[in-house]
């Protein structure tokens, strides 16, 4: 399939020996009204080895949702059984549901050559940080809290009262976990800010830390 291909592609020959390459984890977050979700669909539509991480829930599926494509539907019981067995990267409730990272689904899709892409919350991000510190974490941010406010605004699906704890949350969020991130990307235009998210990702598969099979590879090749 298409998947193996890519793969294919994406193995490293070095010196007549194949290095394997492993896919990079990216999480993507910032405050609701940065774009995140509009950033997410330009880079899987532009690039076919770029995957989206599907979350687990305990929700119903709503009309038009497919397990496995949508989220992995689960029960309560077999939700707390992967708490449990600590098989998620993150989770959190929400209005009485639970949502959270599958840690197998994810480490499959890398140990196939192919780069993950999380759209997640400040304190899912951090809480991937811990369990995963090798994912690379991008801080998604308009160009101005006034510009913040005035996409939520036009959504039309927020109170005045609900956009003013939106954007108090926003602050506190930076305030809290902007160091934490690896990368700042404004996002002014979709466009511009998903090729720096493309060049991040280009950058951090020439890291070193990442690539010592192929400096070995060439080392022993030498002797």
């Amino acid at each position: 399939g298409s998947t193996s291909r890519h793969a294919k592609r994406r193995n490293r020959r070095i010196g007549g020996g194949l290095i394997h390459e492993k896919g990079i984890l990216l999480v993507l977050s910032g405050p609701s009204g940065a774009g995140k979700g509009t950033i997410c669909k330009y880079l899987l539509a532009h690039n076919p080895s770029l995957k989206y991480s599907i979350s687990a829930t305990t929700r119903a599926p709503r009309t038009g949702e497919l397990d496995g494509q949508s989220y992995h539907f689960v029960s309560k019981d077999t939700f707390q059984e992967m708490i449990a067995q600590d098989e998620l990267l993150e989770h959190a409730e929400v209005y009485g549901n639970y949502y959270g990272t599958p840690k197998n689904y994810v480490q499959k899709l890398l140990d196939e050559n192919l780069d993950v892409i999380l759209e997640i919350d400040p304190q899912g991000a951090m809480q991937i940080k811990n369990k995963f510190p090798e994912a690379v974490f991008v801080l998604i941010l308009p160009p101005s809290l006034t510009e913040l406010s005035d996409r939520i605004y036009k959504r039309g699906t927020d109170t005045a009262e609900v956009i003013r704890h939106r954007l108090s949350k926003a602050v506190s969020e930076l305030k809290f976990c902007a160091s934490k991130y690896d990368y700042l990307v404004i996002n002014d235009e979709v466009n511009k800010a998903s090729d720096k998210i493309l060049a991040i990702i280009t950058s951090e598969k020439c890291r070193v830390g990442r690539n010592m099979p192929v400096v070995e590879e060439i080392i022993c090749n030498n002797n």
